[in-house]
């Protein structure tokens, strides 16, 4: 029986794998023997992401996201697979969205939204499906969000579009069921991103972290290692499923009821 998370020859894929959770993801892949292909719009970033990992012995390269398109999106996973046309493991973790209330919506922010966090995952999904038919193993896995399951004012598009995600990770796992695929997610809550806009300030932190019962935001690494059993041997029969890493966030029923256990930060 081969080891805990041993991806010993496996190759994976991994979008908006420069940096943060991204990078966390691509780190764990990496040392548990995987070849990763870190996909990114800023190359320079995920190069040097791959750069050091091969000088620790990893196996790693960076290719540059250049579009969420169908056809942008089929190059990329031709290219990941390459000659040997084999792709084990796709990570669709690239997301985000230009915030906006519903009364200052347009097309573009919205669709942008949909293309980003949701429509990728279809392509994604469709240009890998034949390579891992064809070796009768593949782990696609989406980095989804608790926002799935609640209300953010300025954040109604992201929602729709992580709970669309949800909706696209059973479906697909149904599909797929018989062929030696399977599809799931990992839904973080607030994650820490050092240096990366007002959610890293330590006192934004603070103020949201009175509200998550575990007191504090999440790591990177938390969710790596959540992806990580999810492309692994032990997780084969685990399929059409989200894990909640988010140190209890969706927990209460409301901000009272934290308090009510823990008092006031």
């Amino acid at each position: 029986m081969a080891r805990p998370f041993d991806l010993s020859g496996r190759t994976a894929l991994v979008t908006g794998g420069g940096r943060g959770i991204g990078a966390a993801i691509v780190t764990r892949l990496a040392e548990a023997g995987a070849s990763v292909v870190v996909a990114n719009r800023t190359l320079d970033v995920a190069e040097a992401l791959a750069e050091d990992l091969r000088t620790r012995g990893l196996s790693a390269r960076s290719v540059p996201l250049a579009g969420l398109g169908r056809s942008d999106l089929t190059r990329l996973v031709k290219d990941a697979a390459g000659d040997r046309e084999k792709l084990d493991i796709v990570v669709h973790n690239a997301g985000g969205c230009p915030w906006a209330t519903i009364d200052e919506m347009d097309e573009g922010r919205l669709e942008e939204a949909l293309a980003l966090n949701l429509k990728a995952c279809f392509w994604l999904a469709q240009a890998a499906a034949p390579v891992m038919r064809a070796n009768r193993f593949g782990r696609i896995l989406v980095t989804s969000s608790v926002s799935s399951r609640q209300a953010m004012g300025g954040g109604v598009h992201y929602s729709a579009a992580k709970a669309g995600v949800n909706a696209f990770i059973r479906g697909a796992a149904f599909e797929f069921a018989r062929d030696g695929i399977t599809v799931n997610g990992v839904e973080p809550g607030f994650v820490e991103k050092p240096g990366r806009g007002t959610m890293s300030r330590p006192e934004t932190m603070a103020k949201i972290g009175r509200f998550i019962p575990m007191g504090h935001f999440g790591e990177a690494d938390d969710i790596g290692f959540a992806m990580l059993y999810l492309a692994s041997e032990q997780a084969k029969y685990v399929t059409g499923q989200t894990i909640v890493v988010d140190g209890g966030l969706v927990l209460p029923e409301t901000g009272f009821a934290v308090e009510s256990q823990w008092g006031a930060a």
